[in-house]
């Protein structure tokens, strides 16, 4: 094995895929610990090391060098706990990359569960609301989705990464005090698509095991709407539905109206607290959609929930494709060969990161004595100067101000 003098220095951006059950910073901190014992980064790592050991000794580089040296690793847009799929990595400098993924196009795969609502819009978050789903079809839900392909507004979930006043929005949610209302926003889906419809009792989803306190509901009418049961989109009302909203006026004037616009209350508003009717397991459904930066799929799977006259939770969820890297395509790598060791993981990640640098134009360098020496050079011997490209770009219309699609 050759000695890390003659290696080359690999930083760049690569894609691993996300397991269930962990955050994304579990990822980075696996990462962490392994790319710094490994063979493959200690080019890397000694380069860092020669550039502290150059710069003035400051009391910001005195604490550094008494802290134990890390490589610089990142991650282009956060994947919940509940959520797998692929994950942008970036290490050294490709950590400056690392927003130009928030710019692209994400495809994802997901199960929604019509019945219930929970404070997260997901299945691990806690039981806010429940309705009735019997009446639910499959044509009533593919009807439904027709009305958030394209340009959409889209409020998003109150827990999650967006920062309100300094603070994410899910540490007020957690601290329970007054929480921000957050504003809709345009996303956009350019496809989504009914894969799989899944009657009840044809699938193993279920609703979360825990109920919300008192307070925790209070909180999801206030911010969610749930208490006013379904929505609908604005329209020419009939005569009927304007009898029967004056009704419902009348005789529910305390309910609480939904966040959605665009949406506006049903005639008649359901109560959280009452018994659905439905006795069979609940309906689900399969999902298919590319979406742009900023959109929640937690906050699709509940506005169709409300677009159906039901309530809904995102019962799993997948990223497949984020830019150029796609599970299907081979350029992802696989969680699981991180515990196999650097024989069976390292050729893969050398080969993105390789890969990456030759894409963007990188100068790749060696550690040579603890210098580091440009290996860019032409056939004449003269350092080839190349074009950095990004092969990202122009597939998003805009830039949006997003750290998170479950997005």
């Amino acid at each position: 094995m050759a000695s890390s003098s003659s290696q080359p220095i690999l930083e760049g951006a690569f894609a691993i895929h996300k397991p269930p059950a962990i955050t994304s910073f579990d990822v980075i901190r696996t990462l962490q610990t392994t790319f710094k014992s490994s063979h493959l980064f200690d080019p890397l790592l000694s380069r860092e090391k020669d550039k502290n050991l150059k710069e003035p000794r400051t009391k910001s580089r005195h604490k550094r060098d008494k802290k134990d040296l890390n490589l610089k690793i990142g991650h282009g847009g956060t994947l919940d706990p509940l959520a797998t799929g692929v994950l942008i990595i970036g290490v050294g400098s490709g950590t400056k990359s690392l927003p130009t993924f928030l710019e692209c196009t994400k495809s994802y795969d997901c199960v929604v569960l019509f019945g219930c609502a929970t404070d997260s819009y997901d299945a691990v978050g806690k039981i806010v609301g429940r309705a009735e789903y019997a009446h639910i079809t499959k044509g009533m839900l593919e009807e439904a989705l027709e009305k958030f392909r394209g340009e959409i507004m889209q409020t998003p979930p109150v827990f999650s990464a967006l920062r309100v006043n300094g603070k994410r929005m899910h540490e007020y949610a957690r601290e329970g005090g007054e929480v921000p209302k957050l504003q809709a926003r345009p996303v956009s889906c350019t496809t989504l698509e009914l894969v799989e419809w899944l009657p009840p009792g044809s699938h193993g989803f279920g609703f979360p095991t825990e109920d919300a306190s008192k307070e925790q509901r209070a909180m999801a009418e206030k911010l969610m709407g749930i208490a006013a049961g379904g929505w609908k989109r604005k329209g020419t009302p009939s005569r009927e539905e304007e009898a029967a909203a004056a009704a419902a006026a009348g005789a529910g004037a305390g309910a609480i109206s939904t966040t959605e616009p665009g949406l506006e209350s049903e005639t008649k508003p359901r109560s959280r607290s009452a018994t659905p009717k439905s006795t069979s397991n609940p309906p689900a459904a399969r999902l298919r959609m590319t979406v742009t930066s900023g959109f929640y799929v937690r906050s699709l799977c509940h506005d169709l929930g409300a677009a159906v006259d039901s309530l809904a939770i995102m019962s799993s969820l997948i990223r497949t494709r984020q830019g150029d890297f796609d599970i299907h395509a081979g350029n992802v790598l696989p969680y699981e060969d991180l515990k196999a060791g650097e024989k069976v993981w390292g050729p893969k990640v050398q080969s993105m990161l390789e890969s990456w640098q030759a894409k963007e134009g990188n100068v790749v360098e060696s550690v040579e004595d603890g210098k580091g020496r440009d290996e860019s050079v032409e056939g004449d011997g003269k350092r080839e100067k190349k074009q950095k490209v990004h092969p990202w770009r122009g597939r998003s219309k805009e830039r949006r101000n997003s750290s998170s699609v479950d997005a």
